[in-house]
């Protein structure tokens, strides 16, 4: 378990985890039209950090290493600047890392990218 998250059971879902990091943009939506603001940096600015330099590092090695060892972060790197992308990497590592921890199990590698 994570040091200073009790217990992973107390989020209702991976992003409401992923808010209490600091990683989930401001919603202001209404008639049906998503508005998607800045994130919030009211939270643990260490935590996050965390996840938005692991998630730096992962684009680093898709830059190095190219599309068939990460595509998803390829092509979001095709479309969104860097630091944008690791923002949005860091909150998919810290869903990932709440189920996880919800669940107790380990990481397992995608079979796609076993190979």
């Amino acid at each position: 378990m994570a040091k200073g998250v009790a217990d992973p059971k107390a989020f209702r879902s991976g992003r409401n985890f992923s808010a209490w990091i600091g990683l989930v943009p401001k919603q202001r939506s209404s008639g049906g039209k998503d508005r998607l603001g800045g994130i919030s940096k009211q939270s643990d600015r260490y935590r996050r950090g965390l996840f938005v330099a692991g998630a730096l590092a992962v684009i680093r090695y898709a830059k190095i290493h190219g599309i068939k060892h990460r595509p998803w972060v390829t092509a979001l790197l095709a479309r969104k600047p860097t630091k944008v992308a690791a923002i949005a990497l860091a909150n998919k590592l810290a869903r990932m890392a709440w189920a996880m921890m919800a669940r107790g199990e380990c990481y397992k590698q995608p079979v796609a990218l076993a190979a």
